[in-house]
Formats: structure tokens, C-alpha cells, sequence
């Protein structure tokens, strides 16, 4: 088997519809879980779930033996943090809050080797290089890194184009929760301004020949972004599925329950 090989960017090279789950209960045990239902790719938070880098590590070692592709969205695109994540296996990073070219370029210097970029050297030590196993990891690891930046704010969305130029950057994920509270609409992202600029974003994107990505739980939605050319795109969370599922079967006996209990008359 390649290790190095990255599916997921080969797929969205390819423009082939990548559906995903959102991973948010910042467990191994449950990403495996998660990891045979048969998803292209898996998206392990580490923004707004309590991951660092220790758990996305494990959650990595438990998703190696499945063929979902693991994506990692780190809290804030620091260039440390990135070494470390790149070294313990992960080649496809989702970076929150971009809103320029200058720091789209300093994300993709960040996963590049010297002399291209600024990744630190240290294969000995890095999983990813199966500590210095893989022969030609230092001259193969930069052409397989699939960097995807997250665009969720009116700055962001007015640099878009320059963001979406910048060579290295492989994907642009809108933020559809982010972007509507940017536009005056926390937590309506199904308010009609908040699905044009989203609408318009994909448009260009595309444009600029790189891979539009978005979260969209509900079906109809998530189908009309396909429809839009939107080439990566997640489906559903964990934490909800696992929310709503136990709150229907807890509401589910409680109703029955009440409507079989005794009115209490003789």
C-alpha cells in the first residue's frame, strides 16, 4: 500500500463528489465506529470539539485501517501546530478563518518541505514518515498535502478571489454557520442573503478551478450544492446524529409510557 498516496486529493483533482461526516465526540473508539459507514471522508475538529493533538492522533491511528479519508481542521492556522499535525499522519488540513492571500500563502508554506516552504524536518520522529521507513517520503510528502481553506467571514468572502488564486491551496470550504452570522443572520443559514453569497462563493470557487466544500446536514440543501458543483461536502455531525437519535428513543418510550399509564379514577 502507498501511504502516501492522498485519495481525497486525487478525488477532488479528479471532481468527484466526496461526501463526509463532521467528527466532534473527540473519540477514537467512536471514529472508528464512524469510519466503516462509508464515507469518502471524516473531518476530525479540533476548532470547536476538545481534540488536540494527542486525540486526533489516535483518532488517525484508528481511521488508518479504513478507506475514509481523514481531514483535520485545527483551531487556528498556526504554523506549529501544523508541523505537528502534518508529522503525526495527517495530509489533508481544513484551516478556519482565512481571509486573505497572505495567509492562504504562509498555510501552504507551512505544509511544504524547504526550500518551497517552511515545514520543520524532523521525519525521524514523524509518523507520517513511518519514522523514516518510507525512502522517499522528504521528496513525495508536499505533492500529496491537500490544504483547504475555510472562508466564513465578509473580509474573507471580499478576498475570495485572491484566496482561491493562491497556488497550493486545493479547496475552499464555506462556513455556512460563521458566514450568516457575518451577514446580520446568526443562526439562520437559510436565510435567502446568507444562500446567495454562499451560492455566489461556490460560483467562483469554481472559477478559479479549485474544489468548493461546505457543511449541509439538510439532504435538499446538500443536494442543491452538488448540483452547484460543489465537490467535497459534509452531510451530517456526529454529535447530532447521536443527539437527535437518543432523544427520539427517549421520547419515544416516555410518550408510550404516559399514554399506557392508569388515569388514577376507580
Amino acid at each position: 500500500m502507498d501511504v502516501l498516496r492522498n485519495s481525497f486529493k486525487a478525488a477532488l483533482q479528479r471532481q468527484e463528489p466526496q461526501f463526509g461526516l463532521w467528527l466532534g465526540l473527540a473519540d477514537a473508539y467512536s471514529t472508528e465506529i464512524c469510519a466503516g459507514a462509508g464515507f469518502d471522508w471524516l473531518l476530525i475538529d479540533g476548532e470547536h470539539a476538545p481534540n488536540d493533538v494527542r486525540t486526533i492522533l489516535a483518532q488517525l491511528q484508528a481511521l488508518a485501517a479504513y478507506p475514509a479519508h481523514p481531514v483535520v481542521r485545527p483551531p487556528v492556522g498556526d504554523v506549529h501546530l501544523i508541523k505537528q499535525l502534518l508529522d503525526i499522519g495527517a495530509q489533508s488540513l481544513l484551516v478556519p478563518l482565512v481571509e486573505s492571500a497572505e495567509y492562504a500563502r504562509l498555510l501552504v508554506s507551512a505544509t511544504r518541505y524547504p526550500p518551497v516552504g517552511i515545514r520543520g524536518v524532523g521525519s525521524a520522529l514523524a509518523r507520517a514518515a513511518r519514522w523514516n521507513r518510507v525512502p522517499n517520503y522528504l521528496e513525495a510528502a508536499d505533492r500529496e498535502i491537500c490544504l483547504m481553506v475555510q472562508i466564513e467571514t465578509r473580509k474573507g468572502i471580499e478576498h475570495l478571489d485572491e484566496i482561491a488564486a493562491v497556488g497550493g491551496v486545493d479547496g475552499v470550504f464555506v462556513g455556512p454557520a460563521d458566514l450568516s452570522a457575518a451577514l446580520g443572520h446568526r443562526g439562520n443559514p437559510a436565510h435567502q442573503d446568507v444562500q446567495a453569497a454562499i451560492e455566489n462563493a461556490i460560483a467562483r470557487i469554481r472559477a478559479a478551478g479549485k474544489a468548493p466544500g461546505i457543511l449541509a446536514t439538510d439532504e435538499g440543501l446538500a443536494r442543491r450544492y452538488m448540483s452547484l458543483g460543489c465537490t467535497f461536502v459534509a452531510v451530517g455531525l456526529d454529535v447530532s446524529l447521536l443527539s437527535r437519535a437518543t432523544q427520539d428513543l427517549a421520547r419515544k418510550f416516555k410518550a408510550s409510557t404516559t399514554a399506557s399509564a392508569p388515569s388514577g379514577s376507580d
